[in-house]
């Protein structure tokens, strides 16, 4: 018989599901009347689309038979356990998954108790429990998880290293040695169950690796640094980095330095002996230490039983660890990006060989085959479908309605048209030093143009001529600026983060004045000086409370809001929430809000205080409440969508309610990193899909009310889609209109002129959170709220 509902979920629960497979439970389309039957939309130009998803086919009956297996008397050992079980004759022929506690088989047992036992090598005899506590369809969490176990077996059994969630191939590494990188191939692979069947999808991932150990990045610090400041700043640097140790191809995060251990230092080992570093290395990978005065990196091991057992510390020679990613600096190194990007960024066509070759490894390969065969998996076909493309849209100006020759840029447009609205700008600073004075006269003459060209009156500024060092910024701004200066713009010498950050922090909390700062070698760019001069006069215009194009909406008194979160640079323990909201029908004012919260989750407990002050806004602009608020959460953590939907949906309707009894939420989560990818096929070539695709059918879920919208283009490189999950649904629009909607609103998004991957509230709401959590480190003052003063 099988087990009732409360009894699975109850045994489900034993099982210890990692984050991002927690989210597949929850059931939201059956609460939402207007999409339980369909959630499709029905308007657009239809699109031939090739995915990276690739069909897993099943029994039809196939089940999955979980079991829970005890011990009399107990044994501590793993390993032991897992021996005794194996060895029986009653599972000899079935296929079986165990980890010492829970077992999986794919054939059920005869009994729902069985009884068995074995010998030990000291003739002990040992009985197991085996009793069968679950019977699980192969589209629940447990199975979900269970199938994706199979395939990171599969791909290691291909020669590939997990490393985090991803597999790649050290033996195909490319070298960068002018930059001293190495790039492993690999993929990011998951099993999932969609609309009506089970599906594996991969995209190639690369893991970017230092040819620089540890300790090679210590010695050079410590000849830039010197003795007093150089353990500080070791700690600095180095705390919370991923390096890899090649001798084993695994990753560990760096916790801690212990300066007090050596590599002459011993250890105990399992079996309780001690033996000191060096020989560890010497006998286990006949590797020889260097540096017998190098200090040991410390990594805390989490356990991977569902308890609270402590984490184990793991001691790691610098010698021996490489350093993982890339640094800031090299971020910002142009040619060090370009040689990176030459390697990884792949275009459709590109991508799909890579994808083609891995799902014929898998095919070709006898274990792999075996072990797909043994479970009743069959990998198929890759998955085409049809998807949507939604009509481009028309940028409203002042006086003009463009339609882009490019529907993802309008760049040429905005300078040949007047915006919206712009405030006038008469009086304000600019802080340089002498040695650019020359080019900010040059500088200004560009900006009157483009001003009169654009319908920004821009008046002469208040010129201060001051040291290139943080300390002479701030003191100009302290004595120059009062209450009726409108803006500050401060020609920087270099993008020092300090001078930056004290100009920003300074502006925005203690004396809130909108603030523009520039780098000197902007300025230098004479060719290109019309370009700079209208990309800043745009923000200059935002951040004095202008209003740049607009889109048509016909939705009426619609207030749309983007939520985001950051980390703080400086403290672990504080995220940023930042919440931007639309305060007219147009969709071209905001108000824009953040607070630090100390917190361990990415749940935000804000949002009622936050809501509330929209709500007056609008109101003092409006005279009324809007009708809809349609909320964009972005910044959501695997496994976090029931927190959401208990914990933030309510302080959002409660905040509504108290106001309005007639306005009505929908709230949606926003997913930039999504594992599918869509390619469309033309003239049997692949190449990104258009701008516009939707796709809402197929490689989206059940028991969701989701859609994938790709908002973007991408010059080189393979375009990603955005991925939408209506959680909550209020306002009962056709899925044709929220899709077009979410479109429109990636339109809005002043400092780009042209479409972004997320609607604007998002991205304001992102670039909100990211200043705060970066340079501010404090809540911004509120008299800037009703200005994108972070643009």
């Amino acid at each position: 018989m099988p087990l009732s509902s409360a009894e699975s979920t109850v045994a489900e629960k034993s099982v210890k599901l990692r984050r991002d497979f927690m989210d597949l439970g929850i059931c939201i389309r059956e609460k939402l009347a207007h999409v339980k039957d369909c959630k499709t939309g029905m308007h657009g130009l239809p699109v031939k689309l090739v995915t990276n998803l690739f069909n897993l086919d099943l029994p039809q009956d196939w089940q999955l038979y979980q079991y829970h297996v005890t011990y009399s008397p107990d044994i501590e050992s793993r390993r032991l356990r897992i021996a005794l079980l194996y060895n029986h004759s009653e599972l000899a022929n079935k296929a079986k998954a165990f980890d010492g506690v829970i077992l999986f088989l794919s054939q059920k047992l005869e009994k729902k108790v069985t009884e068995l036992s074995s010998k030990t090598h000291r003739d002990e005899t040992v009985k197991m429990t085996v009793t069968l506590t679950c019977e699980l369809a192969s589209s629940s969490p447990v199975c979900i998880q269970f199938f994706n176990i199979i395939f990171k077996k599969i791909l290691k059994k291909l020669s590939m290293y997990q490393i985090g969630r991803n597999f790649y191939s050290p033996s195909e590494a490319m070298e960068i040695p002018q930059h001293k990188l190495s790039i492993w191939p690999g993929f990011a692979i998951s099993v999932s169950h969609f609309e009506s069947r089970l599906l594996f999808s991969a995209d190639v991932s690369y893991k970017i690796l230092r040819n620089e150990t540890v300790l090679e990045f210590m010695t050079n610090l410590y000849y830039n640094t010197g003795v007093s400041d150089f353990t500080q700043m070791c700690e600095k640097q180095l705390l919370g980095l991923i390096v890899l140790t090649r001798y084993n191809n695994k990753t560990y995060r760096i916790d801690d330095i212990d300066w007090s251990v050596k590599p002459v230092h011993t250890f105990q080992r399992r079996d309780g002996s001690e033996i000191s570093y060096v020989d560890y290395y010497k006998q286990q990978y006949d590797i020889t230490l260097s540096d017998l005065n190098q200090p040991v990196l410390v990594s805390l091991l989490k356990s991977k039983r569902n308890d609270n057992t402590e984490p184990q510390i793991v001691h790691l020679i610098p010698e021996l660890c490489f350093l993982t990613g890339l640094t800031a600096q090299a971020t910002s190194d142009f040619h060090l990006m370009k040689a990176v990007a030459a390697e990884t960024r792949l275009s459709p066509l590109d991508r799909q060989r890579h994808l083609a070759r891995l799902a014929d490894n898998i095919q070709r390969n006898k274990v792999a085959r075996i072990e797909l065969e043994t479970w009743g998996l069959n990998f198929g076909n890759q998955v085409s479908l049809t998807g949507r493309i939604v009509p481009s849209e028309k940028i409203l100006m002042r006086d003009h309605i463009c339609q882009p020759v490019s529907a993802a840029d309008w760049s040429k447009d905005i300078r040949t048209y007047k915006m919206l609205s712009a405030q006038s700008l008469n009086k304000w600073l600019i802080l340089c030093s002498n040695r650019t004075e020359n080019v900010i006269q040059s500088f200004l003459s560009c900006l009157k143009r483009v001003g009169s060209s654009i319908g920004f009156n821009v008046g002469y500024p208040k010129i201060i001529n001051i040291q290139e060092n943080p300390a002479a910024f701030l003191r100009a701004i302290q004595q120059h600026v009062d209450p009726n200066v409108q803006l500050v713009m401060c020609i920087l010498p270099s993008n020092q983060k300090n001078c930056y950050d004290s100009i920003k922090k300074y502006l925005s909390s203690d004396c809130p004045v909108p603030s523009q700062c520039v780098l000197t070698k902007t300025l230098h760019r004479q060719g290109m000086m019309m370009s700079v001069a209208t990309k800043i006069a745009m923000q200059m215009t935002c951040k004095l409370g202008g209003e740049l194009w607009a889109v048509e909406i016909p939705l009426k008194a619609l207030m749309v809001v983007g939520i985001d979160i950051c980390k703080d640079a400086l403290s672990k323990e504080m995220v940023v929430v930042g919440f931007v909201a639309s305060v007219n029908p147009r969709i071209t004012r905001w108000f824009s809000r953040c607070i630090l919260q100390k917190t361990t989750t990415d749940m935000v407990d804000c949002l009622k205080v936050f809501m509330t002050g929209a709500l007056k806004k609008w109101f003092k602009h409006n005279h009324d409440f809007p009708a809809r608020i349609i909320v964009y959460r972005d910044g959501i953590g695997d496994g976090q969508l029931k927190t959401v939907l208990e914990y933030e949906v309510p302080q959002l309707l409660s905040s509504i309610r108290e106001s309005s009894s007639s306005t009505r939420l929908s709230m949606l989560v926003v997913r930039k990193k999504c594992m599918p990818r869509f390619f469309s096929e033309v003239s049997q070539a692949l190449q990104n899909p258009p701008l516009g695709t939707v796709v809402d059918s197929e490689a989206t879920r059940p028991e969701w009310y989701d859609f994938y919208l790709i908002s973007q283009t991408a010059s080189r490189g393979t375009v990603s889609p955005t991925y939408y999950n209506v959680i909550y649904d209020d306002n009962g629009l056709k899925p044709d209109h929220m899709q077009r909607l979410t479109f429109k609103l990636c339109h809005l998004y002043y400092n780009w002129q042209g479409l972004v991957s997320v609607p604007a509230p998002c991205q304001y709401a992102h670039k909100l959170t990211f200043l705060v959590a970066q340079s501010i480190h404090k809540e911004p003052s509120l008299e800037l709220a009703d200005r994108l003063f972070y643009l």
